[in-house]
C-alpha cells in the first residue's frame, strides 16, 4: 500500500431501513475516504446517518436495515476486500472486525458484557485475532489496558464493566478495541457518555494512541470541538447525505453549505460572555420515511432558493481543493 492510498473507500454507500411505516434511507449516497494515519471527524445532529455510517463499515447494521447500494473497499494489507460482499455473520468479516478495523461504541455499559470482566472480554478478542495462549492474552490486555491509562490495570483487568467509572468504561472499551492494533479505530461518540474533565482526557488518549499506533480515526460526534481538537479531515452529515467535505483547517474557516453554517453560528465562544447571540437552526430535523423533494435541508435553510432547492437534488460542487460541497448556491 502507498502512503497516499486510501486505508478506506467508501463509495456510493446507501444503507436502508425497512419497517411497517416504510423504508427509511438513514445513508444515502455517502461517499469518503481515509488515508492511513489520517483522522476524519463526521459530524451533524442525531438521526443524520453517522453512527449507522459506521455501522455499516463494520457489518453490524441492525436486522431491519440493509445495504442496498455502493462499495466499502478495505485494504487490510494483505488484499483488498469489498465489505459489502461479505456475509456479515460469516467467518471473513468476523477476523477483520477487531483485528483491521474496530470500533468504541457511544456507550460503554452497553457494550460490554456485564457478566464477564473486561479482561475476560478483552482477552477474548486477543485470542480470537492472535496465535497465543490465556496466559499470554492476559499480559497483553495488561499492558494495553496500561497504555490507555487505567489506573492498577492489574488488579482493574479483573473488575466487572459495572464496578467502573464512566471514564474507566470508556478506557476498557477503547483497550478493547485497540488490543489487536487494528489500522482503522471508529469511535463514535466518545466523549458523550463521560464530563466535562473526563472529555478532554478521552480526546488527549486518542491523540496519543493515533500517534503511538499510526491507526487512522473515524471520529463520529455532534461536538464540533472534538473534531477540531482530532481531525484532519471534517465531512458533515444531513439526513442520510453528505453535504460538505473539505480539510478541518479548510471547513471551520470557509464553510460553505448553509447547514455547516449554521452549526458552527451555533456553538458558543469562549471570551464573549453573556453578549454573545448564539444563532440556532430553524426547525428540526425531517424523518426519514418523509424526506423533502429536492435538498434535504431545503426546508430549514435560509437561502432557499424557490422553485430550485424543493425541486432539484444538488450535485457534488468541488468550490476549493479538495472541498466538496452539494448545494445550489455553487453550481
Amino acid at each position: 500500500m502507498t502512503e497516499n492510498s486510501a486505508l478506506l473507500t467508501v463509495r456510493n454507500l446507501s444503507t436502508h431501513f425497512f419497517s411497517r411505516e416504510g423504508i427509511s434511507p438513514a445513508v444515502d449516497g455517502v461517499s469518503f475516504d481515509i488515508r492511513p494515519g489520517e483522522a476524519l471527524g463526521i459530524a451533524g445532529e442525531s438521526g443524520c446517518g453517522k453512527s449507522v455510517t459506521a455501522q455499516s463499515i463494520m457489518r453490524i447494521v441492525p436486522r431491519n436495515g440493509r445495504i442496498v447500494d455502493g462499495e466499502i473497499i478495505l485494504d487490510t494489507g494483505a488484499e483488498i476486500v469489498d465489505l459489502v460482499k461479505l456475509d456479515p455473520t460469516g467467518t471473513r468479516i468476523r477476523d477483520i472486525r477487531g483485528k483491521n478495523v474496530s470500533m468504541v461504541f457511544q456507550e460503554p455499559m452497553s457494550a460490554f458484557s456485564m457478566v464477564y470482566t473486561i479482561g475476560n472480554q478483552i482477552t477474548e478478542v486477543i485470542r480470537l485475532h492472535q496465535q497465543c495462549d490465556q496466559t499470554e492474552a492476559r499480559i497483553r490486555a495488561i499492558d494495553i489496558l496500561r497504555r490507555v491509562g487505567m489506573p492498577n490495570p492489574e488488579q482493574s483487568i479483573d473488575a466487572y464493566p459495572f464496578a467502573l467509572s464512566g471514564g474507566m468504561r470508556q478506557r476498557a472499551m477503547i483497550a478493547m478495541a485497540l488490543a489487536c492494533r487494528p489500522s482503522l479505530l471508529i469511535a463514535d461518540e466518545p466523549t458523550t457518555a463521560v464530563d466535562v474533565t473526563i472529555q478532554a482526557q478521552v480526546i488527549e488518549l486518542l491523540r496519543d494512541l493515533q500517534e503511538e499506533f499510526g491507526m487512522a480515526l473515524m471520529i463520529i460526534t455532534h461536538d464540533l470541538a472534538v473534531i477540531s481538537e482530532l481531525c484532519d479531515r471534517v465531512m458533515i452529515m444531513y439526513l442520510g447525505k453528505d453535504v460538505e467535505s473539505a480539510p478541518a483547517v479548510e471547513l471551520f474557516s470557509n464553510p460553505k453549505h448553509p447547514y455547516t453554517i449554521g452549526l458552527l453560528n451555533s456553538v458558543p465562544e469562549l471570551g464573549h460572555g453573556k453578549a454573545q447571540m448564539l444563532e440556532a437552526i430553524e426547525g428540526s430535523v425531517p424523518s426519514l420515511t418523509a424526506r423533502p423533494s429536492g435538498c434535504p435541508f431545503h426546508t430549514r435553510c435560509p437561502k432557499f432558493i424557490p422553485n430550485v432547492c424543493d425541486v432539484e437534488l444538488p450535485p457534488q460542487v468541488e468550490v476549493a481543493p479538495d472541498h466538496y460541497v452539494r448545494c445550489h448556491l455553487y453550481v
